[in-house]
């Protein structure tokens, strides 16, 4: 499908590029994530976001929570909390629309619910 925020706003951009470097998240000091797969997201004037894939993140310390949100550019978003931590700490596209096909099967985290996101 289609993302209606682009056909309203075609200026609009979102670039998505592999991060080409070792990405690391960590939460009260145990590596959640750890990754050389990463996505690099840039959008408008915002912070780079990085998505990680799902085969490299413990999943078994993520709970999905009833939250989500939209947005017209890249579809519905799931969230996750980490368990025995922060709530929906951590989202996902899990059916993006089109143009952000890219992100499917990633996540990412919130950088003020973890300790740290690190590059090496």
């Amino acid at each position: 499908m289609r993302a209606p925020g682009f056909q309203k706003k075609p200026e609009h951009r979102i670039d998505v590029q592999p991060a080409r470097r070792r990405l690391r998240v960590t939460f009260e000091g145990e590596s959640i994530a750890d990754t050389s797969d990463a996505l690099a997201m840039k959008e408008g004037s915002y912070p780079v976001v990085y998505y990680f894939p799902r085969k490299d993140v413990k999943m078994d310390r993520l709970e999905r929570t009833s939250h989500s949100t939209h947005c017209p550019f890249k579809g519905d978003a799931s969230y996750f909390s980490l368990k025995g931590g922060p709530q929906n700490a951590v989202w996902s596209y899990e059916q993006p629309y089109d143009e952000m096909a890219a992100i499917k099967d990633y996540l990412a985290f919130y950088p003020d619910k973890v300790d740290s996101i690190e590059a090496s």
